[in-house]
C-alpha cells in the first residue's frame, strides 16, 4: 500500500488502527510524536475567548464538536466510557466519533448500553470507523460482514458509518480504485437503506497518483466513480496537507498543486465530516508535519471552519471531530483542543 521505501509511519499508523477497530477490537499504539501536556485550568476556555479579542461569531458551529475516541483509547480502555464521556461532556463535546466498541479492563458493555451512556452525558454518537476488508473470512469488515457493521451502527443511532482504511484493496492503478469504489457504492447503497451514510477517511497516500497514469491523482479517482449521493469523504485535514507537501508534484516532476480546501468547498455535500488535527510545518518530515495538539500548529482553523460554514446552508452540514494518533497526555489534548476551537472567532469583513 505504501509507496515509500522508508518504514512508513503512515503506514503503522493505518494497521495498528485496524487492529482496535470493530466490537473486538482492542487499543493500539500510534506511530507519532504528541504536544506537550499543559496544567488543566478551570479558567482555560475563558480565557482563550477573551484572547480572540470578541471578533465576529464563533468559527466552530454549535452543536458540532465532537472527539475521534481513538485519540483517547487509553482512558478507554482503562477507565472505560464512562469517566470518558464525564471529561469530555465538561470540556463542552457535543458528539463522539468510535474506533471500536469496547473498554479493556472496565468490562464488556452492550451497544444499548453505550448509546444510552454517551446520551446521558450529552454526548451523540455521530460515527464510526471499521475495517474495509480482511484475508479472515469472519473479520468485522465491510467487506466480510457488512450487515452486522450496519446492523450495531444502526442499534447505537448512527448516522455515518464508514472506514479509515484507503481504497488500495486491489492496488493503485486506476482500474483497481475503480474496483474499490464499485464496492464503496455498494456499501453506500446498505447505509442509505438504513438511514445511513458510508464514509471514507482519508491519510495522505490518496492524495499521490496512479502507479499506470502519473498524470491522475487517486482522490480525484474516488470521487469522480463513487455514487455522490452514496459515498461520503471525512476529511483528514492534518493528512490532506500532509497529502499537499508529498503529492504536489507528479511523478514525471510536473507540478500539480492542489488545496485540500477548494475540495471541500467544490462539493461540500461530500463531506459531513471532518477530523480536526493539527501539525507544526516541518519540511525535514516526510509528511511536511509534526502532529500536534489542536490549536498548537501551523493549520489555520479560523480559515478553514470558516470557510466551509459559511456557505449557504451549510453552517450546521457539518460535523467537526478532534483527533490526535498519539497525545501526550490524551484528555489534556481534548480539553485544549475544545478549549482552542471554541475560541475561534470569524474575522469581521
Amino acid at each position: 500500500m505504501s509507496r515509500i521505501s522508508q518504514p512508513d509511519p503512515e503506514l503503522t499508523h493505518r494497521l495498528s488502527r485496524r487492529g482496535m477497530l470493530g466490537v473486538a477490537a482492542g487499543a493500539t499504539a500510534a506511530a507519532l510524536l504528541g504536544a506537550a501536556a499543559t496544567p488543566a485550568t478551570a479558567a482555560e476556555s475563558t480565557a482563550a475567548a477573551a484572547a480572540s479579542g470578541g471578533r465576529g461569531r464563533p468559527v466552530l458551529p454549535p452543536g458540532r464538536l465532537g472527539i475521534q475516541l481513538y485519540s483517547l483509547r487509553d482512558k478507554v480502555s482503562t477507565l472505560g466510557f464512562a469517566p470518558v464521556f464525564a471529561e469530555l461532556e465538561k470540556y463542552g463535546y457535543d458528539e463522539v466519533e468510535f474506533a471500536g466498541y469496547t473498554q479493556g479492563s472496565a468490562g464488556p458493555i452492550t451497544l444499548a448500553q453505550l448509546k444510552r451512556l454517551a446520551h446521558s452525558h450529552g454526548l451523540n454518537p455521530i460515527g464510526s470507523h471499521v475495517g474495509y476488508y480482511s484475508d479472515d473470512p469472519n473479520a468485522y469488515t465491510f467487506a466480510q460482514n457488512l450487515t452486522k457493521v450496519l446492523d450495531d451502527a444502526q442499534a447505537l443511532g448512527l448516522k455515518h458509518i464508514g472506514t479509515a482504511s484507503g481504497p488500495f484493496r486491489y492496488g493503485s492503478t486506476v482500474d483497481a480504485w475503480k474496483r474499490a469504489a464499485a464496492e464503496f457504492n455498494t456499501y453506500g447503497a446498505a447505509a442509505k437503506k438504513r438511514g445511513m451514510k458510508f464514509y471514507q477517511h482519508n491519510h495522505s497516500d490518496e492524495f499521490g497518483f496512479a502507479s499506470d497514469n502519473p498524470k491522475v491523482r487517486l482522490y480525484d479517482v474516488l470521487l469522480a466513480e463513487t455514487d455522490p449521493d452514496l459515498v461520503f469523504l471525512e476529511m483528514d485535514i492534518f493528512w490532506a496537507y500532509a497529502g499537499q507537501f508529498r503529492f504536489s508534484t507528479r511523478p514525471d516532476g510536473k507540478p500539480a498543486p492542489f488545496d485540500p480546501l477548494r475540495y471541500v468547498l467544490k462539493q461540500p455535500h461530500r463531506y459531513p465530516l471532518f477530523h480536526v488535527k493539527d501539525g507544526v510545518s516541518d519540511p525535514s518530515n516526510q509528511f511536511g508535519y509534526r502532529m500536534v495538539d489542536v490549536g498548537d500548529g501551523d493549520i489555520d482553523y479560523e480559515k478553514f471552519i470558516s470557510a466551509v460554514s459559511r456557505l449557504r446552508g451549510e453552517r450546521l452540514a457539518h460535523h467537526w471531530q478532534v483527533e490526535h494518533d498519539q497525545p501526550t497526555e490524551s484528555f489534556t489534548f481534548a480539553r485544549r483542543s475544545s478549549a482552542y476551537l471554541h475560541s475561534l472567532r470569524e474575522k469581521k469583513c
